[in-house]
Formats: structure tokens, sequence, C-alpha cells
């Protein structure tokens, strides 16, 4: 990947998108300020209604913001973008095994896929700065770091597998803060699922995270742990659908949507 430009956080959605489309691939993370992100996830019809149980059961880390009909790669919640090719990059599934990672899946999309978006605690991170909170990998020009955990997700149907979290250094006097921030945005992920000893989750080293690039706690910083979208594709891994499609990890759709319209006041 290559940096992100100057001035991203200041693109309009359609933009952004139209630079990805060209073949920009970065992680989006302070892109778009203000505009909502999700994660993608598309399999073929006849595993759709699995994915949709299995984010029903499992609502903090797969909360669902927009499912397609069969074969169609637009979203209400982006007029005229393309799921195909507005994202940076994605990622390709046989068997749940990763085969590739291109920087557009129109190669791949069939007319029986059903595509799902899936909140992003990306859209959450302007509310956190908006507090004074900072977003150390944001400052950082990195990926948000990301880790597979030992909890277990409710099983649905055909689908199975562990929650996945983001972790953010927070500054130990704005923990509490940053709590009540992303609680009142539940469908972005809402409050963390835990604070603290990486441990209790089944995460041995910080310093090298499942996904994303590594974010160390300083001095005076609390890790802090929310859900993470990219569960489904932990979930991919374990349950071995046929085909899949995904964005690569960090790496997400940008709605035209407010992230203030997931805000509960």
């Amino acid at each position: 990947m290559v940096d992100a430009v100057a001035g991203q956080a200041d693109y309009l959605p359609a933009e952004a998108r139209a630079r990805f489309r060209a073949g920009l691939a970065v992680p989006t993370s302070g892109w778009c300020t203000g505009s909502a992100q999700a994660n993608l996830i598309a399999v073929p019809a006849d595993w759709a209604y699995d994915v949709l149980l299995f984010c029903q059961r499992n609502p903090v880390p797969c909360p669902v913001l927009d499912v397609t009909d069969p074969g169609v790669p637009h979203t209400i919640l982006a007029d005229g973008a393309d799921l195909r090719t507005d994202l940076p990059s994605y990622r390709i599934w046989r068997d749940g095994q990763l085969v590739e990672e291109p920087s557009s899946a129109a190669e791949w999309w069939t007319d029986d896929l059903v595509a799902f978006l899936i909140g992003c605690s990306f859209t959450f991170e302007t509310a956190l700065l908006d507090a004074g909170i900072p977003v150390r990998h944001l400052r950082e020009g990195r990926n948000v770091a990301m880790f597979r955990t030992e909890r277990s997700c409710r099983p649905a149907a055909r689908m199975h597998g562990p929650m996945v979290v983001s972790m953010r250094p927070i500054p130990d006097e704005l923990v509490e803060t940053a709590v009540s921030v992303t609680a009142r945005m539940p469908a972005v992920h809402g409050a963390p699922v835990h604070i603290g000893d990486p441990a209790a989750l089944g995460i041995t080293e910080l310093a090298r995270p499942d996904f994303g690039d590594p974010t160390l706690p300083g001095h005076g910083e609390t890790p802090v742990f929310w859900a993470c979208g990219v569960t489904p594709q932990a979930a991919l891994m374990a349950s071995r659908p046929p085909f899949a499609i995904t964005h690569a990890p960090g790496c997400m759709f940008i709605t035209d949507a407010a992230d203030s319209d997931y805000r509960i006041c």
C-alpha cells in the first residue's frame, strides 16, 4: 500500500471512491471526515441467509447497515457507487482460503452475490477526536490494529467463528469518555467489549496484530478493544463457504451517510 495523500480528511466521499476506483490502495481511517464507513462481505445467495442470521445473532461485531439484492453491486448508502470497484482493496476467498487481494472485484463479481455492508469503528473516530480523545493510529499514519480473540461468536446455520477486535490506546484519564462517546453509536460497534488486559481476550502480543498495524500503548495509556467488522472474515475462514468477496482489513467502503446519522443523542 502507499501512504495516504495529504488532505484525505477533506475529500468528499464520491471523490475518495473515484480515487480508489482509479487504483489508490490505502487504509481509509481518517478519510472523509464526518462520513460513515462500512465493511463489505459478499457471498453467494445460497449463503446469504447464514450470513444474515450470523449478523443478527452477533450485532455488536456485525451491525448490518445495508443488504443488496443478488447480483446488485449498488447500495442506498452511496448514490452511484459501485461495490465492485470503489473500495481501496478487496479480498477474494475460496473455501475459506484467501486467494487474491485485488484493487477491483469486478472480475470476480457474479449475478448471485449478495453484499452486506457492516458498520465500521472508523465511523466513530471523528466523535472521539471531537471529545478530545487522541486516535494514535491516525496521528501516526497507520492502519488500526486488529486481533482475533478467543471469544466465540454465536453460531448461525453454517457460519461460526471468533470475534475480531480493534484496539486503540486511550489515555487513562479519557477511557471513561471513550466508552461514553462510542456507546452512543451502536450501529458502528458501540462501546468497547474489553478494557485493559489483552490476555483476557486471548491476545498474547499487542505488537503482532492479526490485521492492520501495531500501535502499542505508551505510558499512561490503556489498551481499549472494540468489536470489529473483520469478524465475518474470521467466520469465513472457519466456515469455509465456496466463495466470498470482502474488503481488505482497514480498506473500507466510504458511504455518503454522515457519521452523525449513527449517533444516538
